[in-house]
């Protein structure tokens, strides 16, 4: 990774520990798209440039792939970003890709389905209460939809939503000519994997902190053997989430592969699971109140667990391939892991 790509990931970490705090974080999700914050926010990110990432230089953007954003993708896990940051990075350059022209504001990346009346139905949009757009994969076919105007109905996170568009705004919307075999799904898992391992990361150093610091029996939980090896679990769950979405990011362009996105996602949905429950568990009840910050990222990790297909979807994906290749199985996994030292940076 060179220093460029380091720079764009610092300029994310400072810009987030400043402008996006826990009580930031609240403001959005209690007020959506309508917050003042929401409006700070992004226009703060748009103003870094970070946005448009992965435009070509052309098009105003800094020309990176997927793999030179995953330090910026990670750090708005890190910071529980509640804005969909990566998904308008995406989108924006499957927009540029497709002649369409540069759109301001958010964007949500979703699949949906045509309703019997000739409408499209989005039933989980994440961020859709934020977002300005969705950019829409609905069988063959992508469109990007106003967010305005669309029947929304709240879904489980705070900032999510189920869209509807009638038959006329569907019609009116810009069907987006993307490339043949694109996955929305696909994309959307290659850039939640790292904001998953970015939130990963978060939620073991604070529960290292709270270890080394609560009392009890007059020292520190953290000395505790039962304590360490819950630690000890939590950290390589951690670290392998994070190679994991490192390989789901590898690679030249935008278009991540499909079997390194497989990996990625499943392995750091299963860390999500297993990470919240020892979290939860080192901290007590305290971890679980509205006002202690740990369940700003642990209920993202739940969220994305199951965002654009949980662990089990994507072990059939790896499983389907494995039954479907003709030589080794260690030449698969060579296929999968053999990337550039320079890409999987500690």
């Amino acid at each position: 990774m060179s220093l460029d790509n380091d720079l764009f990931a610092d300029a994310a970490r400072q810009l987030l520990a400043d402008q996006c705090t826990p009580q930031v974080v609240r403001a959005i999700e209690g007020g959506g798209r309508t917050a003042p914050a929401t409006r700070q926010l992004w226009e703060q990110l748009e103003a870094t440039g970070l946005a448009d990432a992965l435009l070509p230089e052309e098009d105003g953007g800094a020309g990176l792939g997927l793999s030179q954003v995953f330090g910026v993708l990670e750090q708005c896990g890190a910071h529980a970003l509640p804005l969909p940051l990566g998904e308008t990075m995406l989108a924006r350059a499957l927009l540029a890709g497709a002649g369409v022209a540069r759109h301001t504001g958010a964007i949500a990346l979703a699949t949906g389905e045509r309703t019997e009346d000739g409408g499209l139905r989005c039933a989980l949009v994440r961020g859709g209460r934020v977002a300005a757009q969705v950019l829409v994969q609905a069988g063959d076919g992508w469109h990007l939809l106003a967010v305005a105007g669309a029947q929304e109905l709240p879904q489980a996170l705070a900032l999510d939503a189920a869209l509807s568009w009638s038959p006329a705004r569907l019609l009116a919307a810009p069907v987006v000519a993307v490339a043949q075999g694109l996955d929305a799904r696909q994309l959307q898992a290659a850039v939640i994997a790292p904001q998953m391992a970015g939130a990963l990361m978060s939620v073991f150093q604070r529960t290292l902190q709270y270890a080394n610091e609560r009392q009890q029996f007059g020292r520190p939980i953290g000395k505790f053997q039962a304590i360490q090896h819950q630690l000890a679990v939590m950290s390589e769950h951690v670290f392998a989430a994070r190679m994991a979405a490192q390989l789901g990011c590898s690679g030249a362009g935008i278009v991540p592969d499909r079997l390194r996105v497989a990996t990625a996602k499943a392995r750091c949905s299963e860390a999500a699971l297993a990470v919240s429950e020892l979290a939860h568990s080192i901290h007590g009840a305290i971890g679980f109140t509205a006002e202690y910050d740990l369940q700003l990222f642990t209920r993202r990790l739940h969220a994305w667990r199951q965002s654009a297909g949980s662990e089990s979807y994507w072990h059939d994906v790896a499983g389907s391939a494995l039954l479907e290749h003709q030589g080794l199985t260690l030449d698969m996994v060579r296929r999968i892991t053999d990337v550039e030292p320079a890409l999987l940076k500690p």
